[in-house]
């Protein structure tokens, strides 16, 4: 039986011990001066636009990440709070001030993407890096992120420690094997936390 197909981007499943993931997040600021949608399931990173930054000092403020080689994530948004002026939208459109819960990246959580169906998965994938590819924007009318591991379609997985998805398997679900579009199990490689010293930024 074939896997099932859609992304939904990275969600937080379990820590490395073997417990589920806390639900712990953070409040971020999204700009109105950002022009990018963003949705449930995005890797985000910090925003380095000095004109995007929160005035009140108290939120970090994120961009999107690519989640290409070399790119680093900060973490991953698992939600938005409601925008009195959107009540109807279930992600967060382009130009439009937010906040956002994000899960921050660190070295032992493991979030579940999906793969693009892209190549010919294997065991060789297990242990290995990977990248993540934009198959959309995300969903306007789930909320969910376009965003999956790239399996093959511009970027195979290897062993390049500069990729920001560290493969650890595929998730223990139902109906999910080692084929196209199986949902895997990541950590995130570049995270800004892996080892205990975050690279600042500095807006300009």
């Amino acid at each position: 039986m074939a896997n099932k197909t859609g992304a939904f981007g990275l969600r937080p499943t379990r820590y490395l011990d073997g417990s589920k993931w806390d639900g712990k997040t953070q409040r971020c600021y999204v700009s109105s001066s950002y022009a990018t949608a963003l949705f449930i399931g995005d890797p985000v990173l910090l925003s380095p636009t000095l004109a995007e930054k929160d005035t009140t000092g108290r939120f970090q403020t994120i961009n999107k990440s690519a989640g290409t080689d070399g790119v680093i994530v900060w973490g991953v948004i698992t939600s938005f709070e409601p925008n009195p002026d959107g009540l109807d939208k279930v992600y967060n459109p382009a130009s439009t001030e937010a906040i956002a819960n994000v899960c921050i990246a660190s070295s032992d959580l493991l979030f579940a993407i999906r793969g693009d169906g892209g190549g010919t998965p294997s065991k060789v994938f297990i242990g290995q890096n990977a990248v993540m590819i934009a198959t959309s924007a995300g969903s306007t009318s789930t909320g969910l992120s376009g965003m999956h591991l790239d399996e093959g379609t511009t970027t195979a997985p290897s062993a390049d420690q500069s990729n920001p998805l560290f493969i650890n398997g595929i998730q223990e679900i139902e109906d999910n094997t080692l084929a196209d579009n199986a949902v895997y199990e990541v950590l995130i490689n570049t995270n800004e936390n892996a080892t205990g010293r975050i690279l600042g930024v500095t807006a300009s």
